[in-house]
């Protein structure tokens, strides 16, 4: 066992395992540290509702065997209103998912070292060379990865993670039997992915149901912990208690009943990040802000976040002196706007001004969608911005202004002007 390697990784989700298993294929000697113990890895309170596409399925060769329920439909619903879209997908089962992550990595040659929570990174003339972790123990590589996640050690340590709590989104979810997918007066739910936006439910978010077959299926909510969640959440209530309302107040659950040991809870900042590397370092998946929590499809972007990370190392380790400097480490920086989160601002701000809008403008949304061509959402869900500006009205003013006001109020001190944020965004 050595205690030196060419990279080491810090959590194993699916941007850590895809970015060990991607390196350890190219030869080089990869260690990943993952907290959790291997006989319990992962825990039921994993947070990802797992719902995907064809393009992350055949990009990353996942197999049928890691999935619960292949889908035909994305169903989004307002309180009064939905709309149905065709889109194939695939809800996984993440715990198998990530399970077959580790299996890959190994074959390739990574090695894991669970039970391992990482604490502090080892610096060298201000620079990482290693980490701390399960107390005094030590290990070093010539690059180390931070993807523990929001808790982000390593990155923070280092001034890499910047993430801010008016920002961070919480969720909870559960597994069910028991659940009416196709009730009078509702979208039929069969094999379909459905995101409600509703703010007696979700407030400041939105909730989902992911059928996984035939009566089963994955039910949650998340909400950002910002002004807006407690100026339209019910006083007094937490994130569990909003999905019980829900639970108790729609028929579909009148007969459903939670699957034993199938709770997951997790948390994520909606955010655009800043830098997201330095000399020896890159900090990768939900390590760094997620892109947007409705759009976003976590996992794909967790996977590719991986995936750039990995040709980033092997650029900077490939010549006869490796170069890990800053300056290097940075084409992760570059290549994380272009494939991973591509027009990013764009979304962010589709995604924003969807939680800052009222219940009425959810259902003059659901109309809106009807009237047009399916590839207007699917080119607004990719940040087209007159494929966004068609989805915007004239009395959307005041939604706009709040934005605005938003993103100036929390600008630090290089704030550009409210007004100027959304002109500059219609003049693209």
């Amino acid at each position: 066992m050595t205690d030196r390697y060419d990279v080491l990784v810090a959590g194993a989700g699916p941007a850590g395992a895809q970015c060990a298993r991607d390196l350890a294929a190219r030869g080089y000697e990869v260690l990943v540290l993952e907290t959790e113990p291997e006989d319990e890895f992962p825990r039921q309170s994993n947070k990802s509702t797992a719902g995907t596409f064809p393009s992350m399925m055949a990009s990353f060769n996942v197999p049928s065997d890691v999935v619960m329920n292949y889908t035909d439909n994305v169903v989004l619903e307002s309180p009064n209103e939905h709309y149905v879209q065709e889109q194939a997908g695939a809800v996984l089962e993440f715990a198998d998912f990530k399970q077959w992550l580790v299996e890959k990595g190994r074959e390739n040659g990574a090695e894991y070292w669970f039970d391992a929570r990482v604490a502090n990174p080892i610096m060298d003339g201000g620079e990482i060379i290693g980490v701390e972790y399960d107390g005094d123990e030590e290990v070093y590589a010539d690059i180390v990865i931070d993807a523990t996640g929001p808790s982000a050690p390593l990155a923070r340590a280092l001034g890499v993670s910047d993430l801010e709590r008016r920002n961070q989104a919480i969720g909870i979810e559960y597994e069910f039997e028991g659940i009416d997918v196709d009730h009078d007066g509702y979208a039929d739910l069969t094999d379909a992915m459905m995101l409600r936006l509703d703010h007696d439910l979700a407030p400041g978010g939105y909730s989902w149901i992911f059928h996984t077959g035939e009566d089963t299926a994955k039910v949650g909510l998340c909400y950002i912990q910002n002004e807006r969640y407690q100026s339209r959440g019910h006083e007094g209530m937490t994130i569990d208690d909003h999905l019980d309302y829900w639970l108790d107040s729609d028929p579909r659950f009148e007969d459903a009943t939670k699957l034993e040991g199938k709770m997951h809870r997790g948390s994520a900042h909606i955010q655009m990040p800043g830098e997201m590397s330095t000399d020896n370092f890159m900090a990768i998946g939900d390590t760094v802000p997620t892109l947007d929590p409705l759009w976003g499809e976590g996992i794909h972007k967790c996977m590719e976040s991986g995936r750039v990370a990995a040709a980033t190392a092997d650029k900077c380790l490939t010549p006869n002196d490796p170069d890990t400097s800053a300056e290097n480490m940075a084409t992760y920086d570059d290549l994380w706007h272009q494939r991973v989160a591509p027009r990013m601002r764009n979304r962010l701000l589709m995604t924003k001004l969807l939680y800052l809008a009222p219940n009425e403008r959810y259902d003059q949304l659901m109309t809106d969608l009807h009237r047009m061509p399916d590839e207007t959402l699917a080119k607004a869900n990719k940040g087209n911005p007159l494929a966004i500006g068609k989805l915007i009205h004239t009395g959307d003013l005041p939604i706009l202004v709040d934005y605005a006001k938003e993103q100036f109020d929390g600008a630090g001190s290089n704030p550009a002007s409210p007004v100027e944020a959304i002109a500059k965004f219609f003049r693209r």
